[in-house]
C-alpha cells in the first residue's frame, strides 16, 4: 500500500527548475505582502472600518492560505531532488485548499449583496448590514467553506493506492489522486461533480442576479460621480469573480472535458496562484479610498 507519493512538479526538465523557482517566489512574496498589507491596512485605517472592507479583508486572508497551501511546497520542489510528500499531508494540503476557495466562493457572494445593498437600497445600508449581521454572514462563509471539505477527505481514506505513487502534478488536487486509485473513485467523482455543480452554480448566479440590479441602478444615478464611483467598485469585484469562477468551472465542473496534461496545470496555477495574486491589487489600484488610506499610513 503507498502511503507517500511522488509530485512531479510542473516540469522535469533541470535547466528550467532555478529559473521557475525564482519566478515563483517573486509571485508568491508579492502575493503575501498584498493580501495581509491590505489586511494591514484596513485594521489600521477608521475611514476603512466598514462592512465592504471588513469582507476585502477576509478575502485577501482566504487568498492568502489558499496560496500558502500550494506554493511553499512547489518551491521547496524546485531546488530539491526529493518530491516526496505523505498521504497525509497530501491529504492537508488538498484540504487547506479546498476550503480556502469554498470560503471564497461565498465570501464573493457576501461582497455582491453588500454592493446590492449599498447600491439599491442606501437609506438602509446601515441597519441592514449591521456588525452583528456581517459577523454572521462571514462565520456561515468560513463554517460552509470548511465544513464542504471534510466529506470529500472522509471519502479519500476509502481509497487504496497500490498502482503507482507518482502525481504527475504540482500539488496534491484531488482528481489527480483518482487517477492514480486502485479503489474505484466513481462515488467520489459523482460527489466532487455534484457539490461543484451546485455551490458554484448557486453563489455564481446570486452574484449574477445581485449585480444585475446594481447595474440597473447605476445606470438611472442622475450623478454623474456616484455613477462612475458605484461602476468602478462593481467593476472590479465582476472581474475577480469571472477570473476565479471561469477557471473553477473548467477544473471541477467539466472535469472531463479532455483537457491536455499541460493545459490543466495551467488552469489550476491561475486559480492557485495567480488569482490570490491579482485579487488584491484588483481591488485596490482603482479603489481611491484605499489608494487614500495607504497615503495617510506613509504619511504618518
Amino acid at each position: 500500500m503507498v502511503t507517500e507519493f511522488v509530485l512531479t512538479g510542473l516540469t522535469e526538465h533541470p535547466g528550467l527548475q532555478v529559473p521557475l523557482f525564482l519566478v515563483f517566489l517573486v509571485i508568491y512574496l508579492t502575493t503575501m505582502v498584498g493580501n495581509f498589507g491590505l489586511i494591514f491596512l484596513i485594521r489600521k485605517d477608521p475611514h476603512l472600518h466598514t462592512p465592504m472592507y471588513l469582507f476585502l479583508g477576509s478575502l485577501a486572508f482566504a487568498d492568502a492560505c489558499s496560496s500558502s497551501s500550494v506554493t511553499p511546497k512547489m518551491l521547496m520542489h524546485f531546488l530539491s531532488k526529493d518530491r516526496m510528500i505523505t498521504l497525509v499531508e497530501c491529504i492537508t494540503q488538498f484540504y487547506i485548499f479546498a476550503s480556502s476557495a469554498n470560503t471564497e466562493c461565498f465570501l464573493l457572494v457576501v461582497m455582491a449583496y453588500d454592493r446590492y445593498v449599498a447600491i439599491c437600497n442606501p437609506l438602509l445600508y446601515p441597519v441592514v448590514m449591521s456588525n452583528i449581521f456581517c459577523i454572521q454572514l462571514l462565520s456561515v462563509s468560513y463554517i460552509i467553506g470548511f465544513l464542504h471539505p471534510m466529506m470529500h477527505v472522509s471519502l479519500l481514506f476509502r481509497l487504496t493506492f497500490c498502482k503507482s505513487n507518482v502525481i504527475h502534478y504540482f500539488y496534491c488536487e484531488i482528481l489527480q489522486l483518482f487517477k492514480i486509485s486502485c479503489t474505484d473513485p466513481r462515488v467520489n467523482m459523482l460527489l466532487i461533480f455534484i457539490f461543484s455543480v451546485f455551490i458554484q452554480s448557486f453563489t455564481f448566479m446570486t452574484i449574477i442576479i445581485s449585480y444585475s440590479y446594481v447595474l440597473f441602478t447605476i445606470l438611472k444615478k442622475k450623478s454623474e460621480k456616484g455613477r462612475s464611483k458605484a461602476f468602478s467598485t462593481c467593476s472590479a469585484h465582476l472581474l475577480s469573480v469571472s477570473l476565479f469562477y471561469g477557471t473553477l468551472f473548467f477544473m471541477y465542473v467539466c472535469p472531463g472535458s479532455g483537457l491536455a496534461e499541460n493545459q490543466d496545470k495551467m488552469y489550476s496555477i491561475f486559480y492557485t496562484i495567480i488569482i490570490p495574486l491579482l485579487n488584491p491589487f484588483i481591488y485596490s489600484l482603482r479603489n481611491k479610498e484605499v489608494i487614500g488610506a495607504l497615503r495617510r499610513i506613509i504619511n504618518t
